[in-house]
C-alpha cells in the first residue's frame, strides 16, 4: 500500500494526578478513544490506515508526584489490559494505532519511562518507543549500559517497516531535536508519528516551525496529534488544545485542526511520491548529504547531557534541573546569570 489516509485525532486529556480512582480515569479514556476512533473510521472511509493520538492522552503528566507515585498511579504494564484494549481497537478498524503513555519496565522496577507504541491492525505491538529527552521523567539514556544490554540500539531507535511504510516517533518536544529525526530516517523512516500535548497558537510555534523542518530535511511524512484540551489540573485546559497537524514530505501543511475534539487533521500520505523525492539526485536530497563521520567526530568533542545518572536508582525531582545545570556549565562555563 504505498497511498492510504493519516488521521492525527485531536481528543481531550483528563488528568489523573488527582483522580479518587485513576485506574477507572484511564479505563475511560480508552473508552473514548474507542469511540472517537470509530467516528473517525466511519467518516473518513476505509483508507484510513494510521491513526495517531496526543502525548499521554490516557493520564495526563506528573506534577509533584514521586516516580513511586507516577508508576502507581499513571503507569502501564506492557502488554497489560489497557494495551489489550487499545490493541483491540486497532484491530477491529484494520488500522495502526500510535499512543503515547507511561509505562513500567520489570526490568528497571524502581523507574517509568513514557513509551510511544504503535499497534498493528492485529492488535499487536510492532514498535515500542521510549522518550529519549524528557526534563523530569527518567529515560533510556538516563540507564543507558543496562539499558542497551536489555534492548539494544535497535530497540533504543525503533522503525517499524510495515505495509504503510516505515513508521517512527517523535515525542512531543523531541520535534526540536534535529539528531533524533535524522538517526530514524537514516534508519529507513518514511512517516513519523508525533504524539504532543503543546500550547497551540495562530502564529507558528517553535515545535510547529521544528514539524515542518523535520520533515523537510528528512524527506518524510510528519503526523502530529496534539491534545484536544485538557483536564483535572490546575493549568488552563485550553493551553494544549488544538493545531493537530499533517505535513508532507516537503515540508508543507496538507492538514491544520483547530480547537477541540477533532478529526479535521487527515491527509492522505503518498510513499511513492516520498521514495521518489528520496532517490532523486540533486540539491535538495539532503538525507543523501549528511555527512555522517564529520558529525560524529565533532559532537565527540562536546561534553553535554551525561549517561547513566539513574543507574544507582531514582532522584528527587530536583537533581534534572541541577544535571542539566552541571551540563550547561561544561558547555558554555558558569550558568548562573
Amino acid at each position: 500500500m504505498t497511498a492510504y489516509t493519516a488521521l492525527a485525532l485531536q481528543v481531550r486529556t483528563r488528568a489523573v494526578n488527582a483522580a479518587a480512582d485513576p485506574r477507572a480515569e484511564i479505563a475511560a479514556a480508552v473508552d473514548r478513544i474507542a469511540e472517537r476512533v470509530r467516528g473517525s473510521a466511519a467518516w473518513l472511509g476505509p483508507g484510513l490506515r494510521l491513526v495517531v493520538l496526543p502525548e499521554y492522552v490516557l493520564t495526563g503528566f506528573p506534577m509533584r508526584e514521586s516516580f513511586a507515585e507516577w508508576r502507581e498511579r499513571a503507569a502501564l504494564d506492557p502488554g497489560g489490559p489497557e494495551y489489550r484494549a487499545l490493541g483491540e481497537i486497532a484491530a477491529r478498524h484494520e488500522l495502526f494505532l500510535c499512543v503515547n503513555a507511561y509505562e513500567r519496565d520489570e526490568h528497571f522496577p524502581e523507574l517509568y519511562f513514557q513509551a510511544s507504541v504503535i499497534l498493528s491492525p492485529q492488535g499487536e505491538a510492532v514498535l515500542r518507543y521510549r522518550r529519549l529527552h524528557s526534563m523530569f521523567t527518567p529515560t533510556p539514556y538516563d540507564v543507558w549500559e543496562r539499558y542497551l544490554d536489555v534492548y539494544g540500539i535497535d530497540g533504543v531507535l525503533p522503525v517499524a517497516r510495515t505495509e504503510i511504510g516505515n513508521l517512527a516517533v517523535l515525542a512531543s518536544e523531541e520535534v526540536l531535536v534535529p539528531e533524533l529525526a535524522r538517526a530514524l530516517a537514516l534508519r529507513g523512516a518514511e512517516v513519523f508519528c508525533h504524539p504532543t500535548s503543546e500550547a497551540s497558537s495562530p502564529a507558528l510555534t517553535p515545535k510547529a516551525i521544528a514539524r515542518r523542518a523535520r520533515a523537510a530535511e528528512n524527506h518524510a511524512y510528519v503526523v502530529s496529534a496534539n491534545s484536544g484540551g485538557l483536564s483535572g489540573i490546575a493549568i488552563p485546559g485550553d493551553s494544549t488544545n488544538g493545531g493537530s497537524e499533517v505535513i508532507d514530505h516537503e515540508g508543507r501543511a496538507l492538514a491544520l485542526a483547530g480547537a477541540g475534539e477533532s478529526l479535521v487533521a487527515a491527509a492522505e500520505l503518498d510513499l511513492t511520491a516520498l521514495r521518489r523525492h528520496r532517490r532523486r539526485p540533486g540539491m535538495g536530497n539532503l538525507l543523501s548529504r549528511v555527512k555522517t563521520g564529520l558529525w560524529a567526530e565533532e559532537y565527540a568533542r562536546h561534553d553535554g547531557e551525561r549517561p547513566g545518572g539513574l543507574a544507582a536508582g531514582p532522584r528527587d525531582r530536583a537533581w534534572f534541573t541541577t544535571r542539566q545545570i552541571e551540563a550547561i556549565e561544561r558547555l558554555y562555563g558558569d550558568a548562573r546569570p
